[in-house]
């Protein structure tokens, strides 16, 4: 059995299930913070398998979700203006004031183009040497790390016409924000990829400051169960910890290389996020050592604008866990993967497409 079928086999899998069952004793409500997660859930079946007091939640775990009206209205100005605005695709159905996007920008004749890394965009500007070449940075500790190290390379290359607009955003700060604000989790299932990079240390305030029960998990079925489980019991003894359930993966101390990188170029700053608003050292900003490739100092973008939430959007009540998708009144009704109102149906990983595509 190779190593990727050994962590979806059925028979594991049914295992984990009884042990889970058996094991919850009372209704327990975890909530995982991962677009992939979500997306894994649904997808391999899991969520139609769990015990009937098993309650799945999902959390700001999304990039493209969790970005800002307010940034979203700050890009969409900005790929109004004469410059290449480079950008993740994810990004191009957000819909911003007025429900206007950067497709339709771009079918309007903007210069926006989809990248798949920072990289491209680096490229795109050595191709481009008589236009400004602005990428639009957002995710996480995950994605982080290549942007810094792009803008390093921009450094040393001294490359004139090369632009980061930073909405990065960090994952810890946002779980604090969301159990200061009252959520009712009995246990989180934290995300792989970001714990990849930042390790296990940064979330012990979970179990410390909490009293709340927290584990690494991966992506497959038997990484996801074998996490709910270690959840579950740690919850039931009254033995809160963090527990990282990935190792295979994720070291307890992080990839210091990526960190380093991250602490060379960024800082942490205060961000907006959709549905928790400002919170503080949750964000990134770039250093003044690379502040000529910073675009909110080159385009005064550090006065967001000011815009009113999106008419009828719950996403920011289903980005805390307030709302199930389907308890949204737009969902499945003026709000579509075809014609979606808010990001949470618009990106792969938000939770309220998982839900359309997956549940209805």
């Amino acid at each position: 059995m190779n190593l990727l079928n050994k962590f979806s086999n059925p028979e594991l899998c049914k295992k984990l299930l009884t042990l889970l069952k058996n094991e919850l004793i009372r209704p327990f409500r975890f909530m995982e913070v991962c677009g992939t997660h979500t997306v894994a859930i649904f997808r391999s079946g899991l969520r139609s398998l769990f015990p009937e007091n098993l309650i799945h939640v999902s959390g700001p775990g999304c990039p493209v979700c969790v970005t800002h009206e307010r940034e979203v209205a700050a890009f969409l100005e900005l790929a109004q203006k004469d410059v290449v605005l480079a950008t993740f695709g994810d990004l191009m159905r957000v819909p911003g004031p007025n429900k206007q996007t950067l497709k339709d920008l771009q079918a309007q004749g903007a210069n926006i183009k989809i990248v798949y890394s920072p990289f491209d965009a680096l490229q795109l500007a050595l191709d481009t040497p008589d236009r400004d070449v602005i990428f639009i940075g957002i995710g996480f500790e995950t994605t982080a790390p290549t942007v810094a190290a792009t803008l390093n390379v921009a450094r040393q290359q001294n490359i004139k016409n090369f632009f980061v607009f930073c909405l990065h955003k960090l994952v810890p700060p946002a779980l604090k924000a969301l159990l200061s604000g009252g959520v009712k989790i009995d246990g989180f299932l934290l995300p792989g990829h970001v714990s990849a990079i930042i390790g296990r240390g940064p979330y012990e305030f979970l179990s410390k400051d909490y009293n709340l029960p927290a584990t690494i998990g991966g992506f497959e079925p038997v990484d996801i169960l074998q996490a709910i489980y270690e959840l579950v019991k740690m919850f039931n003894l009254n033995q809160p910890a963090v527990v990282n359930c990935y190792s295979r993966v994720v070291k307890d101390e992080g990839n210091q290389k990526a960190l380093l990188m991250l602490k060379r170029v960024f800082e942490p700053c205060s961000a907006l996020w959709r549905g928790l608003g400002e919170i503080p050292d949750s964000g990134l900003q770039i250093r003044s050592e690379f502040e000529a490739f910073d675009a909110r100092k080159s385009f005064n973008l550090e006065d967001l604008p000011q815009v009113p939430p999106l008419k009828g959007c719950k996403c920011g009540d289903v980005l805390k866990g307030l709302l199930r998708p389907d308890e949204c009144p737009l969902f499945n009704k003026q709000c579509t993967p075809e014609s979606p109102v808010g990001p949470c149906m618009v990106s792969t990983e938000g939770s309220c497409a998982a839900y359309y595509k997956y549940l209805v």
